[in-house]
């Protein structure tokens, strides 16, 4: 999810070769690789950032990020915005290191790793390939700690990001036609808004006739009113139901 302007060296994984890495203060390229990225953002990436700030979601969207229309994505993304001034750090890094640590993007935590992934129709499991991305100015390749990509993934918490985001994963992926074109501009708009502005969706949800029209457990309704994940998980059921058709939800009677 992130990519770098910059020279850099793809080397796939082979048989699982332990690779060394370290990063911390004392070595000289600390922070380098925090500027000039084009980090996209998960729905889970923001909403432990926005959380972290502890701001809606809209005005962290507004002040922290950018929406991008790829040629290579049939919905809207959103990338990090760097800073504006010389050298287009992150908004977030600070000269002691991340400021939100704890709650860093899934693409952060896997640095200096890269993932390709996709989840196809019909198949129950991601498509993965891993591989290292090594900078040209990091150092960090010439410590002697050693990790295996196992070990790497679980040391930096990438598992609970990749489960969070799996099912969105499938629906950015999908294969699954859209509809009549007259339809895609408002399936853009509800696709950004249940991924990326979830206390919009939140305020969809419970300010409009929606609980009328669908069957929704009352403990789940409570649920998604006060828990973030809980409505994000709910957000791409609703998505896969007005995307695609999916009977991911069941209408009211």
């Amino acid at each position: 999810m992130t990519l770098h302007e910059k020279t850099n060296v793809f080397r796939p994984f082979e048989n699982e070769n332990p690779f060394h890495f370290e990063c911390r203060p004392d070595i000289s390229c600390f922070t380098e690789c925090c500027a000039k990225l084009r980090l996209l953002l998960t729905p889970y990436d923001i909403l432990r950032m926005k959380n972290r700030m502890n701001m809606p979601s809209d005005q962290f969207l507004e002040k922290y990020t950018e929406t991008l229309f790829d040629q290579h994505s049939r919905f809207p993304m959103v990338k990090l915005k760097m800073k504006d001034e010389e050298g287009h750090r992150c908004p977030f890094v600070t000269e002691r290191g991340c400021s939100i640590y704890e709650d860093r993007p899934e693409a952060c935590r896997l640095y200096p790793v890269g993932r390709a992934s996709a989840l196809v129709d019909r198949e129950t499991n991601t498509r993965e390939k891993y591989f290292i991305v090594n900078e040209v100015h990091c150092r960090g390749f010439e410590e002697k700690m050693e990790w295996t990509l196992e070990k790497w993934l679980n040391h930096e918490g990438v598992k609970e990001y990749k489960a969070m985001n799996g099912p969105w994963l499938g629906i950015m992926t999908s294969s699954k036609s859209l509809g009549p074109k007259v339809h895609i501009p408002k399936k853009h708009q509800m696709f950004f808004m249940a991924s990326y502005n979830l206390d919009q969706f939140r305020k969809f949800l419970f300010n409009s006739k929606f609980f009328d029209h669908f069957d929704v457990e009352g403990d789940l309704k409570e649920k998604i009113k006060r828990d973030d994940v809980a409505l994000m998980e709910f957000g791409f059921d609703w998505l896969k139901f007005s995307l695609f058709g999916e009977k991911t939800l069941k209408v009211s009677q």
